[in-house]
């Protein structure tokens, strides 16, 4: 049998789950009902099909730290020493250049094999219900993709949501020969959003998963036929497990486009396997609501939150007492620095807000006041003219970048634990009411030795108080 490998594209935004999911922190990175995150969830199930080695994580360069985090608890469940691969983009560009650049880096790895490699791709933001019956079926696509068919995963419908691809399938004797079970795909629309495309769906319809399967050579084949301009530019590349994997400058040639406009529309070579297996696409809220545990009422009530007297509603509190009366079929999502209201069926249209987030609300759409990083988090408290206040968390045995910064000074009051604050050449320890300030370009690090989370109050000043005014000079994250 062929090598098997999986890449999972982990660089989405995840914008319908504002304002839980932002920019910085997209939905693939959250928990729901779960204690494991999206992303894990879909590592942990490919694990059960591909060497848990040779999943490899495509995602962008502002998640792969926090991506890198969370690839650790997987790595101590199969006893692995850090060895998961992550292609990293430079900047966003869709499914499309993100797949081909790993698709590329899986084909020059493999190039000593004897078989041509077998290569699952995955989203990272479904809920499946039946591991071992998605397993099964995902192995019946393995020997069309070794005779030359690009598989894609379906599963029976007779809705449609513009949020979603449809296929048009029937029997195929030579198709059916290699798998009884599988369809030659005769169409294929991806997010039908006009009459015209609606039209050519009626029938008998399949809603596409965004699972697909293939080997290197054939989606390169179907990506040279159809993305000619996508094709010139992957052959020039060369990509590696660094970060970012290609250069910045070959990258934002890229067209911006999902691998579903730019191959599957147009390949003749689709076929589909269906599959019964419950699975939901997490990309609303009505979804989540679809999932959660509710009461007698209908409702999901999470977090720090109060109903009395509504019916098949969603309220979800992360910081603030929510208290809500008489609602009916809405949804309610609080966090630090944002509230979301909205009916049920008008879950789809967060989008639309998510794209009004500009200007003076940006930061609403790109982080949330709690920020995850490698070593622990921050929560920002105040900011104004000239001046921001964070508290800073530090886990056991992490360390912050040694770095500098052109626009603002620091101040750290330790609050909790032992820090071990590097200053210039100097090394020193501070204790709970120690303080000690940082000035304008001088090198420094924050270090926690300790078995207790360290925690530190920051007061930046400056004309420019921004995440990116930073140059680090060395970094056990591998982010320099």
């Amino acid at each position: 049998m062929s090598a098997l490998y999986s890449v999972i594209l982990a660089g989405g935004l995840g914008s319908r789950l504002w304002p839980l999911s932002r920019e910085m922190y997209p939905k693939q990175l959250l928990k729901f009902d779960n204690d494991v995150s999206l992303f894990q969830q879909t590592f942990l199930r490919i694990a059960g099909i591909v060497d848990d080695k040779n999943i490899i994580t495509a995602t962008n360069i502002k998640h792969v730290s926090m991506i890198k985090e969370q690839l650790k608890f997987l790595e101590e469940k199969f006893c692995r020493d850090k060895d998961y691969k992550v292609i990293t983009e430079p900047v966003s560009k869709n499914t499309m250049p993100a797949l081909a650049i790993a698709v590329k880096y899986i084909k020059n790895n493999a190039r000593f094999s004897k078989e041509q490699p077998v290569i699952i791709a995955v989203p990272c933001d479904h809920l499946v219900f039946n591991r071992e019956a998605f397993i099964e079926i995902v192995e019946k696509g393995i020997p069309l993709a070794q005779q030359g068919y690009i598989v894609s995963f379906s599963t029976k419908t007779n809705k449609l949501n513009e949020n979603f691809g449809y296929l048009k399938a029937r029997k195929n004797p030579k198709v059916s020969e290699i798998v009884p079970e599988a369809l030659k795909v005769t169409s294929f629309i991806e997010k039908p959003d006009n009459k015209t495309q609606q039209e050519k769906l009626k029938g008998q319809l399949y809603l596409n998963t965004g699972i697909y399967m293939f080997t290197p050579d054939t989606f390169l084949t179907e990506l040279k036929s159809n993305s000619k301009e996508i094709f010139k530019l992957i052959e020039k590349m060369e990509v590696k497990d660094t970060i970012p994997s290609v250069t910045l400058a070959e990258y934002e040639k890229m067209p911006e486009i999902s691998v579903d406009y730019a191959i599957m529309e147009k390949t003749k070579k689709l076929v589909t396997v269906p599959f019964d297996v419950k699975w939901l696409d997490i990309g609303s809220w009505d979804v989540v609501y679809e999932i959660g545990k509710k009461d007698e009422r209908g409702n999901y009530i999470s977090g720090n939150a109060l109903d009395i007297g509504s019916d098949n509603s969603f309220v979800y509190s992360t910081t603030k007492l929510v208290a809500t009366m008489g609602l009916k079929d809405s949804i309610v999502v609080e966090t630090d620095d944002a509230l979301l209201v909205c009916n049920k069926k008008d879950t789809d249209g967060v989008k639309r807000i998510y794209k009004k987030l500009n200007g003076k609300n940006s930061s609403a759409k790109e982080i949330h006041k709690t920020v995850y990083r490698p070593w622990g988090y921050y929560t920002v408290l105040e900011n104004g003219q000239g001046f921001l206040t964070k508290c800073i968390t530090v886990n056991p045995n992490a360390k912050l970048s040694l770095q500098k910064h052109f626009h603002r000074s620091e101040h750290w009051i330790i609050l909790e634990g032992q820090a071990c604050v590097i200053k210039g050449k100097k090394e020193i320890l501070l204790n709970p009411g120690d303080s000690i300030d940082i000035d304008v370009e001088e090198i420094h690090s924050l270090q926690n030795n300790g078995v207790s989370q360290l925690k530190v109050l920051e007061v930046q000043q400056g004309d420019i108080l921004d995440e990116n005014d930073i140059e680090r000079l060395q970094d056990i994250y591998g982010r320099v």
